[in-house]
């Protein structure tokens, strides 16, 4: 491990930082010995001026000065033009790989690896404007010509490239990857094209591919919004390989939370798109999936309310509740966010109520999620509770047998603002009508339930 600079030496007049040691401990130190720590000096011409530390890839700037590549693209990307030795002009597509430092890295950390250096790898050809735009217009030729497995290759190619690095991803973006494997997807899902399995795995391949260079911008989510588009979706989302179902339930996701109204109606229209949502939260065939497939249902249970009404006719509600038993804290927050939007309608909240552990799983929730999981979980309850007939009365003594009293006196003891501070408010004078008629437990217990959790 390359060390911090941790003084200057002087060196000509000028204050220099000191050459950077590689620190080991000593073989003995394995054997019984007393573990003294060896150390490596790194040669002054292998350090980046930038880090101070072991060069991985070295490139020459235009200037002479040769740095490592990640110091000075970071350096570059901050906001700086120019070389931090000399201070001229460089540019991102001026740098040069220096092969020949490289391989000299290379063959010290060789000539010093009993003393516990690693050898440095040879870093990969990072991608070029030219090479980039290249990729993409095979990926856009072949959509064109209907070849899905060509496409499908190529969309593979551009993914990969663009996770190798940050650079690399920057770069593809720049030559619009986005745009490219959006209009691939809507060609490919436009035209009747022979074997149905190639064109799925394209497809799956393009979505893939498509969530490396998020965010979309409005011509591309007019691709993926289009009828065709999104029927290819929803039935990717149903019968789709695994990687394919994630790559389509994080697209959508994409899509739901741009604020773009015309894709948030097409989603909603789009036939099939709202059962293969509810599919993916009651049979989960993965977190991200799940995760996604909960924030794509709570923008579009939020929109309207026949949108609304028509995910509590699928069974929204007794999904999400099934799933917030046992489900991690970002789950949970999403699931509470879809379940508050869900009880908006008289449809869910009828739903929620016949659910034995509604109420129960809303006070469980109250606490140790986070401040926003808090928030849904007081405004469900209070959704829940305020009304006048049969329905609200069980479910006020539910809570009240659950410990939602202690809880809501609790948090407002705790400090909650807004909406919230209000609700629970409310809450508590509702419940407080009826301690006389209830027998409080213990919440960690929730004795008394149809069912166990």
């Amino acid at each position: 491990m390359v060390l911090p600079m941790s003084r200057a030496t002087r060196v000509t007049g000028r204050l220099v930082p000191e050459i950077p040691l590689l620190r080991r401990r000593g073989k003995e130190a394995g054997r019984g010995g007393d573990g003294v720590e060896e150390e490596v000096s790194v040669p002054a011409n292998f350090r980046c001026p930038i880090s101070l530390e072991l060069m991985r890839d070295p490139v020459t700037a235009p200037t002479g000065i040769t740095y490592d590549r990640e110091s000075l693209e970071g350096w570059l990307a901050r906001g700086h033009g120019t070389c931090p030795v000399t201070g001229l002009p460089v540019r991102l597509a001026d740098l040069v790989p220096n092969h020949a430092t490289r391989r000299m890295i290379q063959d010290w950390c060789v000539a010093n690896r009993a003393r516990g250096v690693e050898r440095v790898p040879t870093p990969r050809v990072p991608v070029g404007e030219v090479d980039a735009e290249e990729v993409l217009a095979e990926v856009s030729a072949a959509a064109r010509r209907g070849d899905a497995a060509a496409c499908g290759a190529v969309a593979a190619r551009a993914r990969a490239l663009g996770k190798e690095s940050e650079r690399n991803r920057r770069c593809l973006a720049a030559a619009g990857a986005a745009r490219a494997l959006s209009f691939a997807f809507r060609q490919l899902t436009g035209e009747p094209l022979e074997g149905a399995s190639a064109v799925s795995g394209a497809l799956g391949e393009i979505l893939a591919a498509l969530t490396v260079f998020f965010p979309l911008d409005e011509e591309c989510r007019r691709c993926i919004a289009s009828p065709a588009s999104l029927k290819s979706l929803a039935s990717l989302l149903s019968h789709g390989e695994l990687a394919a179902r994630v790559s389509a339930a994080v697209v959508l996701r994409e899509l739901a939370s741009s604020g773009d109204r015309h894709a948030l109606e097409a989603i909603s229209r789009a036939h099939g798109m709202c059962d293969a949502l509810v599919g993916l939260v009651t049979s989960p065939v993965s977190s991200s999936a799940t995760k996604a497939a909960l924030v794509t249902a709570y923008y579009l249970v939020s929109s309207s309310d026949r949108t609304a009404a028509r995910f509590a006719e699928l069974g929204v509600v007794p999904a999400v509740v099934e799933l917030l038993v046992d489900s991690d804290n970002g789950t949970s927050e999403k699931a509470l966010a879809v379940l508050d939007a869900s009880l908006c309608t008289d449809a869910g909240v009828e739903s929620a109520r016949a659910h034995a552990l509604t109420v129960p799983v809303l006070v469980k929730k109250m606490f140790r999620v986070s401040d926003m999981a808090t928030d849904f979980a007081v405004s469900a309850l209070w959704r829940l509770c305020r009304a006048s007939g049969a329905g609200a009365v069980s479910c006020r003594g539910e809570a009240l047998r659950v410990g939602a009293f202690q809880k809501l006196l609790l948090l407002l003891q705790v400090g909650c603002a807004g909406v919230t501070k209000e609700r629970a408010s409310e809450l508590l004078k509702m419940l407080n009508a009826s301690r006389g008629s209830v027998e409080c437990i213990e919440t960690v217990d929730f004795k008394g339930l149809k069912r166990p959790f």
